[in-house]
């Protein structure tokens, strides 16, 4: 089985967000941080060299794959600031109408700047991923 690449390290976050360009996208990168430290109450921590993760949870497959994963996070992306809600979004859809301009994938929300999505909600929909994901069985 291969090994994931994305993997905790010991990046410095601040020093990671402080090289974000424009200087907006900065700016909301530095809002994130704080928004989600004060949701999950936990530190953040660097993943692989631009994901900005918080909390961790163990996952194993029925396939036998397991192995460690961020709660939730963001990346700074050059097209779109990504945030990571491993819940996924099929049970946030009155959240999801609620939250302003944002597009999404699977596990990705994303966003072009805060302004778009109402952070009240944004905040609500990362707090019910979370305890989702701290509830769930993942084998």
């Amino acid at each position: 089985m291969s090994e994931l690449k994305t993997k905790p390290n010991d990046g410095k976050v601040i020093d990671f967000l402080n090289t974000i360009e424009p200087e907006k996208k900065k700016t909301d990168s530095l809002a994130l941080l704080t928004l989600f430290k004060e949701v999950t109450n936990e530190e953040a921590i660097m993943w692989g060299g631009s994901i900005v993760g918080f909390g961790t949870y163990h996952y194993k497959y029925k396939t036998g794959r397991e192995g460690d994963w961020f709660c939730t996070g963001f990346s700074p992306r050059k097209q779109n600031l990504t945030l990571y809600i491993m819940s996924g979004f099929s049970r946030y859809d009155e959240l999801l109408k609620q939250l302003g301009k944002h597009k999404i994938g699977k596990s990705c929300l994303y966003i072009n700047k805060l302004e778009d999505v109402d952070l009240t909600v944004l905040k609500q929909l990362i707090k019910e991923s979370i305890e989702y994901i701290s509830t769930k069985e993942w084998s």
